[in-house]
């Protein structure tokens, strides 16, 4: 009775909280009382719901109480623990619903420690003791604590079974054994048991050999030959002679491979989204230009007649076209790149998943499907930042032509604007069958002939003559140097051929190139409004500025030139059997370019627009 009442004095002074004596006590206004830095630690919990509750009662309070030190409480905790009191078992120590508890405390149970299969009782620490202590008890068998110890008991006498009939596999007391077990092949439990024990030593082995046996069946060897896992049997068998390794060391080998293609995936991951951000700029470029072009072109064409006012309609509704068009690349472009992103992220991390794979056989058979990789996009190229500006220029141009413009400069205009191209999905051909996609019927303008060059075959030929011919007076003719250009201008893509002979200067030119006398600002290469490869039968020079390159190349009588306006590029090839680059030129074009031709050196040279098929 004295324990039950010590016991209450714990729980009356201990905190519902922690479990544990009173420290620094404290009361709320409903009466209940904890720990101060427990009730804190509580309500700083609720503090976001603005409702402070009482842990037992669930009584809420607005605002949070002020707490202070309960001092009679105090003084009764510190008496309590002088008179040698200790504080409440914490609530690890009784026992839940899926513990044992003790069959012999009262009240609230404590866990079992051990279970005594003589006594078929549980003890917790303190009632176990005397098993420990009294010498009678130290011979009873202690087993960990079990839920099941009335088993042992036999349903018909009450008594420990302590025996086993093996004529009938049971357990049984000593009086079953004198009464309907009475004559049957009876031994002591613990006979059995140990009976039992060596049998099931016995099954280990056998077990462990099995596994044994089957380990040398599994498949830890990899056959290189046949790129299949096999076992031990396979390799003196059909896989003999084979080039084999174990399955380990071509697990690691695998797992090289694996690690290249996902910093590939990475890399390319990377790349990806180097674009998909080139691209978003892009967009804000083309937008910005399409507007601006849009705003000059209508400030141009309020300048003109009414006439114009049509041009003027067609001009903005080509431009937002064309700017529909190449947004709507761009973006379709950036979706694919994403889709792309995130699928490489996909594979990538079913790689990581397959390369921590523990299982070598489950890894070299998922290997095949992860390890190759899906073609990967073409890299972006982003033509120079000059989108819509043309179409301002060619617009200015009719502003001062007028009719003129209307009838034989229209075409200008309309190329302009479809030639904006920002992504470069086609780059530079590397065969003739690839150039001849961009091929240009050519003609040469005998307005811009020299007098001393004669035109012949449709104007696509020309020939240095020692007399003079009979052209009459234009200002767009050459009146010193002996050139000619085209009739027609060059904008986008073009690629065209001239076959040659003598020394020729097979050029390209702005079109307000000077045309009269001998000066640089007329000779093709020698300003900065014309480019030109200066061929003879020894060499070939290329020119621009009045600065020459000399370039190297297998001599032939047919040059080609590819011309890609809007991507600034210039690029001139020896054509025979096969097409070899003589020189590129990358640069910024800012006006349409005409095909020209300069025959300087000697009587009878002769150069020509070859027809292409």
């Amino acid at each position: 009775m004295a324990q039950k009442g010590v016991q209450l004095d714990r729980e009356t002074f201990s905190c519902s909280i922690c479990l544990d004596l009173l420290k620094d006590p404290v009361t709320t206004p409903c009466g209940h009382s904890y720990c101060m830095n427990c009730i804190k630690s509580y309500w700083d919990e609720e503090d976001e719901k603005k409702i402070h509750s009482c842990p037992q009662c669930r009584q809420t309070f607005t605002p949070r109480p002020v707490l202070v030190k309960n001092t009679m409480l105090a003084v009764l905790v510190e008496e309590l623990k002088k008179t040698g009191l200790q504080a409440a078992p914490a609530d690890l120590c009784y026992a839940g619903p899926e513990d044992v508890a003790c069959d012999v405390c009262t009240g609230r149970k404590l866990k079992a420690l051990k279970s005594c299969l003589f006594c078929l009782v549980s003890y917790c620490e303190k009632h176990l003791q005397p098993h420990y202590d009294v010498a009678q008890l130290k011979k009873h068998k202690l087993v960990d604590p079990s839920k099941k110890l009335q088993e042992n008991i036999c349903s018909r006498h009450d008594e420990v079974m302590k025996m086993f009939c093996r004529t009938d596999q049971q357990c049984i007391c000593y009086l079953c054994s004198v009464d309907e077990h009475k004559g049957h092949d009876t031994v002591s439990a613990a006979a059995e048991r140990t009976e039992r024990q060596r049998e099931l030593e016995v099954s280990r082995q056998n077990i462990q050999q099995r596994i044994q046996d089957r380990e040398k069946d599994v498949m830890k060897i990899f056959c290189r030959t046949d790129q299949q896992c096999i076992c031990y049997l396979c390799l003196m068998d059909e896989h003999k002679a084979h080039d084999t390794v174990s399955a380990a060391e071509k697990r690691t080998e695998r797992q090289r491979e694996l690690e290249v293609s996902r910093q590939n995936i990475q890399q390319r991951i990377q790349d990806r989204e180097k674009d998909v951000k080139e691209l978003q700029r892009e967009v804000k470029a083309i937008n910005r230009s399409a507007d601006k072009a849009v705003e000059d072109s209508e400030k141009i064409f309020t300048q003109l007649i009414r006439l114009m006012k049509k041009r003027s309609s067609d001009v903005k509704q080509q431009v937002r076209s064309q700017q529909e068009t190449e947004v709507s690349r761009v973006k379709e472009l950036q979706e694919k790149l994403e889709k792309e992103i995130t699928e490489l992220k996909r594979k990538d991390a079913e790689m990581k998943k397959l390369s921590h794979t523990e299982d070598h056989t489950q890894f070299l058979h998922n290997y095949p499907s992860l390890s190759a990789l899906s073609k990967s996009t073409s890299s972006i190229n982003i033509r120079p930042l000059r989108y819509f500006e043309d179409v301002t220029a060619a617009v200015s141009e009719l502003r001062d032509k007028l009719q003129d413009v209307l009838r034989d400069k229209w075409t200008n205009v309309s190329l302009t604007v479809t030639e904006v191209d920002v992504l470069l999905s086609q780059p530079e051909p590397k065969t003739r069958a690839g150039f001849l996609q961009y091929s240009r019927e050519l003609t040469l303008d005998p307005n811009t002939a020299n007098t001393q060059l004669l035109l012949s075959e449709g104007n696509r030929k020309v020939t240095r003559m020692s007399q003079q011919q009979s052209y009459s007076s234009h200002p767009d003719r050459f009146t010193g140097c002996v050139q000619v250009l085209s009739r027609e201008s060059l904008t986008g893509r073009c690629y065209w051929e001239v076959e040659w002979r003598g020394r020729v200067r097979i050029a390209v030119a702005y079109k307000n190139i000077s045309r009269a006398g001998r000066s640089n600002e007329c000779g093709f290469g020698f300003n900065n409004k014309s480019w030109s490869l200066d061929c003879n039968n020894n060499s070939y020079n290329f020119w621009y500025n009045n600065v020459h390159t000399p370039v190297s190349g297998p001599q032939s009588s047919r040059v080609g030139v590819y011309l890609d306006h809007s991507a600034g590029i210039l690029s001139f090839y020896s054509v025979s059997e096969t097409m070899t680059l003589l020189h590129r030129v990358q640069t910024t074009f800012t006006q349409p370019l005409y095909a020209g031709l300069w025959l300087y050196y000697s009587f009878g040279d002769t150069a020509e627009f070859y027809k292409l098929k």
